[in-house]
């Protein structure tokens, strides 16, 4: 859940410390451990619980410098290759080091073979929404 709280002129968003681990890809254990060794600054709520505003993690995150979410989420595709479709996945299968990711595109189905760690970190599920990006005879994918 994701509450507003007033700075100023503008209203900062505070989220919970589950939805601050997922966005900065730690454990739950890990957030707490970084208030309580002020790694992270937080604010708690009447009934003690903490909330870790938004520009916190945008201080963790992709280190912004004060971008926008909006420029956040385009520098992720910021990329040199034009050939993106975007699809939804259908499978990720994980064997090993490696990862067989299937992903339906206007009636058609692309597969990539990346690595089992790169589709690990992307978190990359089923029905989720994803971009292949076509560069020579590699096709690499993007959670997006």
């Amino acid at each position: 859940m994701k509450r507003k709280r007033k700075s100023g002129r503008k209203q900062e968003e505070l989220l919970k410390l589950r939805d601050a681990a997922v966005q900065l890809g730690v454990s739950f254990p890990t957030i707490k451990q970084w208030i309580h060794k002020k790694k992270i600054r937080s604010m708690q709520t009447a009934g003690g619980h903490h909330r870790i505003p938004q520009s916190e993690l945008d201080r963790l995150l992709f280190r912004t410098r004060g971008r926008t979410e909006k420029e956040r989420k385009q520098a992720f595709r910021r990329v040199s290759g034009r050939n993106q479709l975007v699809g939804r996945i259908d499978s990720v299968r994980i064997s090993g080091l490696m990862a067989e990711v299937k992903i339906s595109i206007g009636g058609q189905q692309i597969t990539s073979i990346i690595t089992a760690g790169s589709a690990r970190e992307m978190q990359l599920k089923p029905g989720q929404t994803a971009a292949a990006l076509i560069k020579s005879t590699e096709v690499m994918i993007l959670r997006v």
